[in-house]
Order: structure tokens, then sequence, then C-alpha cells
């Protein structure tokens, strides 16, 4: 059975950092790329990140040069570190696998499946 599985949501202070996890079962992820994506309350799921196969990588201009993503094949993880949190970061955040071969992207997640069921995260004084 394919899975995937979100951990390490919570509640910060802005400025503070978290890293997420999206732990993959019932197939070979490291023959895909896996993204992360999020959605707050009455907005729509968009794309955050993503990294591929080959460990390229790609970020929503809302948090690039403050989230980092990485995988470790051994874990079947991928992790997403973000630092610098904002109140506007506040979400529940998802992990998917890209469904097609070659570089991912994030702007579409209809173009992922197999989604975790997601992990809050809250930034908040």
């Amino acid at each position: 059975q394919v899975q995937l599985v979100e951990s390490g949501g919570d509640l910060v202070q802005p400025g503070g950092s978290l890293r997420l996890s999206c732990v993959a079962s019932g197939f070979t992820s490291d023959d895909y790329a896996i993204g992360w994506f999020r959605q707050a309350p009455g907005k729509e799921r968009e794309g955050v990140s993503c990294i591929d196969s080959s460990d390229r990588t790609s970020f929503a201009g809302s948090v690039k040069g403050r989230f980092t993503i990485s995988r470790d094949n051994a874990r079947k993880t991928v992790y997403l570190q973000m630092n610098s949190l904002k109140p506007e970061d506040t979400a529940v955040y998802y992990c998917g696998r890209w469904r097609w071969t070659g570089r991912c992207s994030i702007d579409h997640s209809v173009d992922y499946t197999n989604w975790g069921q997601g992990t809050q995260v809250s930034v908040s004084s």
C-alpha cells in the first residue's frame, strides 16, 4: 500500500523553526519526486517545495531563502526545514508524490498523488 505520512507540525512563535518529515512506504520513494504543499483556512492548496530523484529542488517565492528541502533515501523520508517562520506560513502542510518523470514542479497540486493526512503548522505569538 502506497502511503505518505507527515509529521513535525507544531505551534511556534514568529521567527522560529520547524522541521517537517514525510515518510514513504509501499513504493521505492527514491525513484520519485516528493512535493510539499500547504493549505490555509479558506485558501487553495499551494505549492511550497519539491525535490526529485536527482535532488533538484524548487521553492515557492514566498519561502525561498527560509525553507530548505532534503531527502534521506535510507529512511524513505523527505524533510522540509522551515526557518524564520511567519504568521502567513500557518497552514496544514501536506506531502505528495509527483506523478511524472523528470524535474518536479509545484505549480499544480493535481500533479501529485498519494497525499498524506497533513500536519498543522501554526505561527503565532
